[in-house]
């Protein structure tokens, strides 16, 4: 449960496609079928499940008097579906819609006040959802993943041909119905993954640590084929569609989802909103880069969906 008294936080189940997906709802304390509220719906990036420190924007969000649907992904966390950790962008939009369509049937929510909050991979998400979706009231994309092109260049072509090599292997493994063949999601020196930068693993440890989770206790691969998907995807194309008003949380030393790229999507986005921090993809959810974004999230909502 969170520490902010003026929240409670319950587990939630909703069902996308064959399997269900696991949330936890943050409602204020006061919430009312009488008084429906905004609802924020949340997920988290490439390989990440809710536990990794969404209860601290959630907890932030609900105290300001915001419901919050903080979900894993199938194949992910406590949501069912198999193979597990399978990533795949097309049952992840899957989810969301099925995720949005769900809090609008919440007693306590307002139907027609829906947010959608998507950090890195997810923030890629939240552009196409709210692309899609005319009723969402506004977005919010920290540190997105906008453009495959871009996030691809920042890896060594040696180890980008590995990747598609793996890629290629996992997919035949899946023909034969076989085992996946995995990958880390951030990966060592030495280890096959989609994050190899040192950089990168030191901060995912500091995240992990800050969420009270041990390394060891953390699932860290995925299917291989999930590498040949990325290349492709540029959900920054959708930017230019969204008519809600959507906030960019661009880190400028982002090697993951680079800011020259990200910011070139966003500024074409019609209502869109851009803050720029001197940090990394890892290091916006901790310390004083968390507090300048969510500060700067809360005041982007107040503006936009208000409570009252």
């Amino acid at each position: 449960m969170p520490d902010d008294s003026t929240s409670l936080r319950r587990d939630v189940w909703f069902t996308s496609g064959a399997d269900r997906c696991h949330a936890w709802l943050y409602l204020p304390t006061d919430a009312s079928p009488d008084r429906p509220i905004p609802v924020i719906v949340m997920a988290h990036g490439l390989g990440a499940v809710k536990t990794l420190r969404l209860s601290a924007y959630a907890e932030r969000f609900t105290a300001a008097g915001y419901a919050c649907l903080v979900f894993d992904y199938r194949y992910f966390g406590d949501s069912e579906g198999e193979p597990r950790e399978m990533l795949s962008i097309r049952s992840q939009r899957q989810d969301w819609q099925a995720a949005v369509t769900f809090a609008r049937t919440l007693p306590e929510a307002d139907a027609n006040r829906v947010v959608v909050w998507g950090t890195s991979f997810a923030g890629g998400h939240v552009v196409a959802i709210a692309a899609q979706d005319p009723r969402i009231a506004a977005a919010v994309a920290q540190c997105p993943f906008l453009d495959g092109i871009a996030s691809v260049r920042q890896i060594p072509l040696r180890e980008t041909l590995i990747l598609v090599a793996t890629g290629a292997k996992d997919l035949l493994a899946h023909a034969r119905g076989r085992e996946p063949v995995r990958i880390k999601a951030a990966a060592r020196p030495g280890e096959v993954g989609l994050m190899t930068s040192p950089k990168d693993v030191e901060s995912l440890l500091a995240l992990l640590a800050a969420s009270g989770i041990d390394e060891a206790d953390y699932q860290n691969d995925v299917p291989a084929r999930v590498a040949l998907t990325i290349p492709a995807a540029s959900p920054g194309r959708a930017a230019r569609d969204v008519r809600c008003p959507i906030l960019f949380c661009v880190a400028d030393r982002d090697n993951l989802a680079p800011a020259e790229a990200t910011v070139r999507h966003a500024a074409r986005a019609p209502r869109g909103e851009i803050k720029r921090y001197d940090t990394g993809h890892f290091d916006i959810y901790l310390g004083h880069d968390f507090e300048a974004a969510i500060t700067d999230q809360l005041a982007f909502l107040a503006r936009h969906v208000p409570v009252a």
